[in-house]
């Protein structure tokens, strides 16, 4: 199963109506432009605002993004938890929905032992017999997970049980250093939203999972790194490293990423949950607009 788990998955923006309920209704219209603009598959994550919502609305977006998804890619539900038990409740409930895999951070509040997470992620993958993605979230929150600790847990479980997501700076060597711990047995997805993906790329990995705002255009970069076509890979590569390098911290991307999908027509509005400790000034809009435009030329 988890050689479906590849390619271009982008993490799901989660659209709040007037009353900041989950809004169905634009989160379908996203997941359909999605697959629409070269989407494999789709996944709920930490730019989904899944810190901001609680475990039911979790769940709901979870069966939600594998209903819309219809069957065409796979959908990566995220189960992190602060608690094992929660953990465990929502890889249950994302398998019983119809989810591929799932991803896990380990807790974010506390730097857990190399025992206590072997616990942890142990008994989410005996919760949903489905392939477990570890996202080392760092780059955003919580404590970078040492790379022979990750080897470890491969070994123990496997390959195509346990996929790895590093976010650690610097991606493209901490990818390198996973393939070498893990013997090149490790299946390894890139983070970086595109910022890094020539390099990862070039560093054997099998998929991306950028956020949803700008899939077209990692879709175009993918491709042309799969091709080989290194000139048009870099005219990509440029202005999209020039729109996520702006980005600061993990609400700075839901707020981009939000704004981005009101600029495309895919939502009607950039609501974000808060408290939120990033807003986006006119200025920066502005900057955002142009290289946008720059970045569809490059595309073409």
């Amino acid at each position: 199963m988890s050689d479906q788990l590849s390619g271009v998955l982008p993490v799901i923006a989660t659209p709040f109506d007037e009353e900041w309920e989950i809004d169905a209704a634009q989160l379908e219209q996203e997941i359909d432009w999605l697959f629409a603009n070269g989407a494999d598959g789709i996944v709920v994550a930490m730019v989904s605002e899944i810190l901001r919502l609680n475990t039911q609305e979790r769940m709901t977006l979870n069966a939600l993004a594998v209903d819309f998804a219809a069957g065409r890619g796979p959908v990566i539900a995220s189960v992190g938890a602060e608690s094992t038990k929660t953990a465990c409740e929502i890889s249950a409930h994302a398998r019983d929905v119809g989810a591929t895999a799932v991803m896990v951070t380990p807790p974010l509040l506390a730097v857990v032992s190399a025992g206590q997470l072997e616990e942890y992620l142990g008994a989410v993958i005996d919760s949903c017999d489905l392939p477990v993605v570890l996202q080392d979230a760092s780059g955003y929150v919580g404590a970078s997970i040492d790379v022979d600790l990750q080897a470890s847990l491969l070994r123990r479980h496997g390959a195509e049980r346990l996929l790895l997501k590093p976010e650690a700076e610097p991606l493209g060597q901490r990818a390198s250093e996973l393939r070498t711990a893990t013997r090149d047995q490790a299946r390894i997805f890139d983070g970086s939203g595109g910022v890094a993906l020539m390099d990862t790329f070039a560093r054997g990995i099998v998929g991306t999972m950028p956020g949803p705002d700008l899939v077209w255009a990692v879709r175009a970069l993918w491709t042309a790194l799969e091709n080989g076509d290194e000139a048009r890979a870099l005219a990509i590569s440029n202005p999209l490293t020039a729109l996520i390098s702006m980005v600061p911290g993990l609400d700075g991307y839901v707020a981009f990423e939000k704004r981005m999908l009101v600029a495309q027509g895919v939502f009607t509005s950039a609501r974000m949950r808060g408290p939120v400790t990033y807003a986006i000034d006119p200025q920066t809009e502005s900057f955002l607009d142009a290289q946008l435009a720059l970045l569809r030329r490059a595309v073409g």
